[in-house]
């Protein structure tokens, strides 16, 4: 299996357990601070390596009158000063192709959201980034298919980088299939699957515990769950763990429903440390 260099860190076999953690939507850069100090140092006491990611666009919220966020330059801006202060990678999500270069000079891990991991421009124009790329499996696709978009990847970064001397830094990231009755189930056996695609594999915790529509014009979630299935996701030996986690999860912009309060992502991730280290 080949690693994924995320900045300074590296995330795979045999390398400390990835966090990738933040607020789902950008509010201020002081809240952004708040959080990411409290899961970096969480981190640098379990020896992970840790990501801080926030999203300054949220475009495929239920509702066209839900809060999406900052916007591009002024996210950025938060972005860059967060990655100053803590010193730690940070991560975002593009939703459009032409935000890639511009958010690829900013941020050291490009991620792809599951409703759009098929499409072909956005991944091209994310592996042109030359960053590590995240890409979250699409409910809609099994395991296998995910094969497609190893190869779209790397064959668009081969292209732009044909000086490189290593593949793409790619991660793929389960984060539950649809099942029906507003839930979202996680295959074990499928991500076992996915681990054997040969790229660093993420478990998203608390997206994978949500229930699509379940509120009808926002989703709702168990959010009470999310150390149950962390856990076993440890346990089945992912390299990382994607964690959205808020001060105040009830008055959070987005994600409300399955956001982690800060106290209880600090005690799941002291819980995964003391699993890992079984395991």
């Amino acid at each position: 299996m080949t690693v994924t260099h995320i900045g300074n860190l590296t995330v795979g076999e045999g390398q400390p357990l990835g966090v990738i953690a933040g607020p789902c939507v950008i509010e201020s850069l002081e809240q952004c601070l708040e959080i990411g100090s409290a899961v970096r140092d969480r981190c640098a006491e379990l020896g992970f390596g840790y990501v801080f990611k926030a999203s300054f666009d949220k475009a495929n919220r239920s509702s066209i009158r839900s809060d999406r966020g900052p916007g591009l330059a002024e996210g950025l801006r938060i972005l860059a000063a967060v990655g100053e202060e803590l010193g730690v990678p940070i991560a975002t999500d593009i939703h459009e192709s032409h935000q890639a270069a511009e958010v690829g000079a900013i941020v050291d891990l490009v991620q792809i959201p599951a409703f759009l991991c098929r499409q072909t421009d956005l991944l091209v124009a994310a592996a042109h980034t030359g960053k590590a790329v995240n890409v979250k499996k699409g409910q809609f696709l099994s395991p296998a298919e995910m094969q497609n978009v190893v190869v779209k990847i790397n064959e668009a970064f081969n292209e732009h980088f044909p000086q490189a001397e290593h593949k793409a830094n790619l991660m793929l990231t389960e984060r539950g299939t649809f099942f029906g009755y507003h839930r979202l189930v996680t295959d074990f056996i499928g991500l076992g699957d996915l681990m054997e695609l040969g790229y660093p594999v993420c478990f998203d915790v608390t997206h994978s515990t949500q229930q699509p529509g379940g509120q009808g014009s926002a989703s709702g979630g168990r959010p009470d769950r999310a150390p149950l299935l962390a856990r076993a996701a440890v346990a089945a030996g992912v390299h990382a763990l994607f964690i959205e986690t808020h001060p105040d999860p009830p008055s959070a912009a987005s994600d409300a429903a399955v956001v982690l309060p800060i106290e209880t992502t600090l005690a799941l991730l002291a819980d995964a440390a003391r699993l890992r280290d079984a395991v």
